[in-house]
Order: C-alpha cells, then sequence, then structure tokens
C-alpha cells in the first residue's frame, strides 16, 4: 500500500450538484478513466469545506497551514482494472485554498488546479434556521455558496443520490505531460443531511470560466451536508499509458 501523503479532518462539507452535459467535462477529462454517471447523467459538485488538524507524511504539521477552508467544483469518474477492480474517483476543476503554500505544494506536486485566494465561512449550524455557507474573493467581490441543512444525519449509503455523491474514493488528475496521476482518499462512510434552499451567489464565470455561469446560476438538482471525518491522502503514482 502506497505510505500516508497527508492526513487531516474533512469536516461540514457542503455540496451542491448539478447536471452538466458531458461535452463540457471532456476537455478535463484525464487519460485512463471515464465519467462515472449517476442514472445515466453527468454531475458536478461545488463542494465547501473545513479542512482541520492538516498534517503532512501523517505526522508533520504545518504552522499556520493546519486548519482552512476549501471550495472546490469537481466531477466523476470511474477506472476499470484489468483484474475487474472499479476505482470510483473524482477530477477536479478548480479548487481553492487561502494558503498560498497549499496551493503551492499541490500545483508542484501533483498538478491539481489550486489556487489561493480569500477565504470565509458560516457554520450557523444551532440557528433557527441553520446555515452553512463557504465564499471566495476573486477579482474583488465574494462568490459564495450556501445551504439550509435539513433533517437528522443519516449514513450516506443509505440514499443512492448521497452515495453516489460521497463514495468515491480517489483522486483523478490530468497533466501537463498528458499522463495521469492516481491516488487514494480513505475514510468511513459519513453521516449526511438534505440541504434545502442551496444555491450559489457570485461569479461562476469569473472563477471557472463562462461555460460554467449558466451551470451554477441554476439550481442544483441536490444539495447535502456531510459531517466529514478523519481522512487519509494516500501517496499518488502516475499511470502507466495503455
Amino acid at each position: 500500500m502506497p505510505r500516508t501523503f497527508l492526513t487531516a479532518e474533512w469536516r461540514h462539507l457542503l455540496m451542491l450538484n448539478y447536471e452538466v452535459p458531458r461535452d463540457l467535462l471532456t476537455p478535463h477529462l484525464p487519460t485512463g478513466v471515464e465519467l462515472d454517471l449517476y442514472e445515466g447523467r453527468a454531475l458536478v459538485s461545488l463542494v465547501g469545506f473545513r479542512f482541520l488538524k492538516t498534517r503532512v507524511l501523517g505526522r508533520l504539521p504545518i504552522p499556520f497551514h493546519r486548519n482552512f477552508d476549501e471550495l472546490n467544483l469537481r466531477f466523476y469518474v470511474v477506472r476499470h482494472m484489468p483484474d475487474g477492480e472499479v476505482r470510483r474517483g473524482v477530477c477536479f476543476i478548480r479548487e481553492f485554498v487561502p494558503r498560498a503554500a497549499i496551493a503551492f505544494v499541490a500545483r508542484a506536486l501533483y498538478e491539481e488546479p489550486y489556487s489561493a485566494v480569500p477565504m470565509r465561512h458560516e457554520l450557523a449550524l444551532d440557528a433557527m434556521p441553520p446555515r452553512v455557507a463557504y465564499g471566495v474573493r476573486v477579482n474583488r467581490a465574494w462568490h459564495t455558496m450556501y445551504g439550509q441543512p435539513a433533517g437528522a444525519p443519516a449514513l450516506a449509503t443509505d440514499d443512492p443520490a448521497i452515495a453516489f455523491i460521497t463514495e468515491h474514493y480517489w483522486g483523478y488528475t490530468k497533466r501537463s505531460s498528458g499522463r495521469t496521476s492516481e491516488y487514494q482518499v480513505v475514510h468511513p462512510v459519513w453521516q449526511a443531511r438534505r440541504v434545502e434552499d442551496g444555491g450559489f451567489d457570485g461569479d461562476a464565470g469569473a472563477l471557472y470560466g463562462p461555460q460554467w455561469a449558466a451551470v451554477l446560476g441554476a439550481r442544483p438538482t441536490s444539495a447535502f451536508l456531510a459531517d466529514g471525518s478523519a481522512v487519509a491522502v494516500l501517496a499518488g503514482e502516475r499511470l502507466q499509458d495503455r
């Protein structure tokens, strides 16, 4: 098994999910994987969460870089192994964090599409009504995803729609060389609850490109809040050319 590259806690994951045309994702698809579809539909997720207690190589905390927010836009892929194993994973369109060192390491080691920008969050879970929000500041403006958690948490695997979004344990990156990097993320099944009135308030074109403005300007097809857990990100490797 590969060594552990990073350990942390991912908490309060707000996930807004949108149906998209498949050809919107094709330019971002790494070699060696194919789109993973839910009931025949291609989905992307706008995800905001708290990245806590971060340690590199499983033991080394980075001063002033242990606790921070992340906001990313991701889609879902699958890799079919020669022995019949199916690896379900995610690819990222873009990832935002507020720490320049985190973004630099992710770009340098994995060519992950990270950017460092000012960020903020709101976790009013005990308010009436409760509210969760994550925001990034780009081009002198705030762009915010938000939602209102509803109901009691349940295992993500109890709901097929939520399970599809959360039960992907591999990451794939399209590298500039044309090769693909693969890494595994280890965590237990999460508890999650439905989110009402979820949405995105901002300029999606400024964050991701003009082709994304209509997608994130629409109402999400589903939204939920996952409690999260401790996670381990294992060291990645490059896939061999087929």
